[in-house]
């Protein structure tokens, strides 16, 4: 009985000496990870819903930064663009206990899981004019939004997974403390931001989008946000297709009130600067365009003999305008203003329609000379039945009396001298005639070649004229 009770002994001595070893192991390891959470560095009656303590009467500061990644898909016809982005927080946490125990040797900082921000006071700063936002690698891109914006149903999921404000916390972020107890936070996320487009310099306008950030709850006598010294700094790989995007990016810093929320809030804003690049209209627009208006001029120079090549090819240079701005306006939304490309579309217009214009004037101006060219050598027979003394002749155009004394006349006009009656004095060239003999070389002038001589070179020097001011005015204020 002796030696059976003493073993159960040494049984229950030795569990008992294995459980006491698995407990300080435990503890051991429970302690361990104890520098990685929240009851470290927080005191037992810290609240988080309080901000950290000031001076009385001061705010908190919080110093912002943002790291722009990538700007993409620039919409006109929303009026918006993309920005991906990291954020930056920062500000002093004088309520914190922290231990040199958390720190690695040789360093005054520790990152924690983002867990930990949910135990700290936080501010609350989230973008004001922003449409999307989320943290992280986006799960939605605006390129599969527009993919589906036809169908209702999807449209409607992804809206709901991605419409959000910006809060600026969330589990794609980081936390880092350091040892004179500065909080500094940092999030990676993407947004798109509205931005009020004018395109009344169209497609030399400069649309200058703002970012306004601003704290949601604590107005400007609890929370201010500033600039940190980096401020907003640019990728340097960072490439737009149309656009060029002006440096330095203005900062600013102010308090805006918000009615809604009655109070006065501190807000930051940048203002990003995107300048259109030209070279895509001048090459997709203004060349083309221009060669148009330069080949209607090629009609000036055939005759009216050739009056359907003539027609053709101002009817085709019409056309070839009005089909090339119908394409240009799928690119910006319709707007009730005109824009500089509808004045050169139109001047462009103008002077082909002018071109057209003056064809049917010289047609018009055609035909009546060609009806006098054939009434006069009737008039002349019936005069040469009358009065046997007077022989006239036709040749090329103009009448010529053998017995009368000659006189510049025109196809519409005969002066005739004879049968002994009183000379009658010639009468004064009117402007509206057909056609008049040169008094200097006496060849005869016909009006409608004359239009057509003149419009070889009037019509370019006006477009020439168009341009010169066109131009000018254009880079004055889009500068």
């Amino acid at each position: 009985m002796l030696g059976k009770y003493n073993t159960k002994a040494f049984i229950s001595l030795g569990l008992t000496f294995i459980l006491m070893w698995i407990s300080e192991a435990t503890d051991a390891h429970v302690n361990y990870n104890y520098t990685t959470k929240p009851r470290v560095v927080l005191p037992p009656n810290y609240v988080k819903e309080m901000r950290p303590p000031s001076k009385k009467g001061s705010p908190v500061i919080v110093d912002f930064s943002i790291f722009v990644v990538d700007i993409n898909s620039i919409n006109v016809e929303d009026m918006d663009f993309r920005v991906d982005m990291f954020i930056h927080q920062r500000w002093m946490e004088s309520r914190l206990e922290i231990s040199d125990d958390i720190f690695e040797e040789g360093d005054d900082y520790v990152t924690l899981l983002p867990e930990f921000f949910d135990n700290l006071w936080q501010p609350d700063p989230y973008f004001l004019n922003s449409k999307i936002a989320g943290f992280g690698s986006p799960h939605i891109s605006s390129t599969s939004l527009l993919r589906h914006k036809d169908e209702k149903e999807s449209k409607n999921f992804h809206l709901d997974k991605a419409l959000k404000i910006a809060t600026l916390t969330h589990k794609f972020t980081s936390v880092t403390l350091y040892k004179n107890k500065t909080v500094r936070y940092a999030a990676r996320m993407h947004a798109i931001i509205a931005c009020q487009m004018e395109f009344q310099l169209y497609p030399m306008d400069i649309q200058v989008c703002p970012i306004y950030i601003e704290s949601f709850s604590s107005n400007n006598q609890k929370v201010k946000l500033r600039w940190s010294d980096s401020g907003v700094t640019l990728n340097p790989e960072l490439k737009l297709l149309q656009y060029n995007l002006g440096q330095p990016l203005e900062l600013e810093e102010s308090d805006g009130y918000m009615p809604e929320k009655v109070g006065n809030f501190s807000r930051l804003t940048v203002y990003f600067r995107f300048e259109r690049q030209i070279g895509h209209h001048l090459i997709q627009t203004f060349a083309p365009s221009s060669l148009v208006v330069m080949l209607s001029w090629f009609s000036f120079w055939l005759g009216l003999d050739a009056i359907p090549g003539r027609v053709t090819l101002l009817v085709t240079c019409m056309l070839t305008l009005v089909t090339m701005f119908t394409g240009l306006r799928a690119d910006i939304p319709p707007v009730a203003y005109v824009k500089a490309l509808d004045l050169w579309m139109a001047g462009c217009m103008v002077s082909v329609f002018a071109a057209l214009a003056e064809f049917v004037v010289v047609k018009v101006l055609d035909v009546q000379y060609q009806y006098q060219v054939n009434r006069i050598p009737k008039r002349i027979s019936n005069m040469e039945k009358g009065q046997c003394a007077t022989v006239a002749s036709w040749e090329g155009g103009a009448v010529r009396s053998r017995k009368a004394t000659q006189t510049p006349t025109t196809p519409g006009q005969t002066s005739l001298q004879g049968n002994g009656g009183p000379p009658k004095p010639a009468r004064r060239q009117s402007l509206l005639s057909v056609a008049w003999t040169d008094t200097d070389t006496g060849v005869e002038k016909i009006m409608w070649r004359e239009i057509d001589k003149v419009s070889r070179a009037v019509f370019p020097i006006l477009f020439f004229v168009f341009v010169l001011l066109y131009w000018p005015i254009l880079l004055m204020k889009s500068s």
